[in-house]
């Protein structure tokens, strides 16, 4: 892979397998999608999806702990199916967006949907595959250097603007490290404080600025200017 790694996360201690629910329009994609994850460790592919219509329904039906969601697709877009999905599900699945290009705005749009981060169809399989897993144990996937590019290249006419005065000097100083792809051990250590006192900004940056996750807290961040694209990181 070139450029950036996303987020890294421990296997599953119980061993419990990830289960995946591929949604993709073109066939030949699904298809090799499914084939080539469903051998990876920790991986169960238990179904697909061709458009974003079939892909809530099926997801609200099998319950997958992740959707891997491409963007573009008839009948509903991914961006919409991920919202319907956050909204409307009782224990919502993680969705990891599959794109083709980095700078695709519907990505953008997708991530501040929910989604928790995105993957590029030309990675390593084994490399989307560990951001299945990173996403089914609640971490986000971040890949700040594409991210900044598609925030600077296509800003979204966002209503939710940083409510600065809310975050204290601290909370807006872990929200700038997040924008860089930091983990939290990372930001304590940066910091100088404990792993615990880093998970309490970081719930608080969410809370404060309505983010459905790390990722859209990172998207409102660029959007806002408290993280000028080109500069973090």
């Amino acid at each position: 892979m070139t450029g950036p790694n996303p987020t890294t996360a421990a296997p599953d201690a119980a061993g419990t397998p990830v289960t995946l629910l591929i949604a993709d329009d073109d066939e030949v994609t699904r298809s090799g999608l499914r084939t080539l994850l469903a051998v990876q460790p920790g991986i169960t592919v238990v179904g697909e999806a061709s458009d974003g219509v079939d892909a809530v329904e099926q997801a609200q039906r099998l319950r997958p702990d992740v959707v891997l969601m491409d963007v573009r697709m008839p009948r509903r877009n991914g961006i919409e199916a991920t919202r319907q999905l956050l909204a409307e599900s009782a224990a919502p699945p993680k969705v990891v967006v599959i794109t083709t290009f980095e700078n695709d705005g519907y990505v953008t749009a997708a991530l501040s949907a929910g989604a928790s981060g995105f993957v590029l169809k030309r990675l390593p399989v084994r490399q989307i595959a560990e951001a299945v897993r990173v996403a089914a144990a609640g971490e986000a996937i971040l890949f700040p250097a594409a991210l900044r590019r598609m925030v600077s290249a296509r800003p979204l006419d966002s209503a939710e603007a940083l409510p600065r005065a809310a975050l204290t000097v601290r909370e807006e100083e872990v929200l700038r490290s997040m924008a860089t792809g930091q983990s939290n051990p990372e930001i304590a250590e940066s910091l100088r404080v404990s792993l615990e006192t880093v998970k309490t900004h970081v719930g608080n940056v969410l809370t404060k600025l309505g983010a459905q996750n790390r990722t859209h807290a990172v998207v409102i961040a660029y959007e806002s200017g408290l993280v000028v694209p080109g500069l973090a990181g």
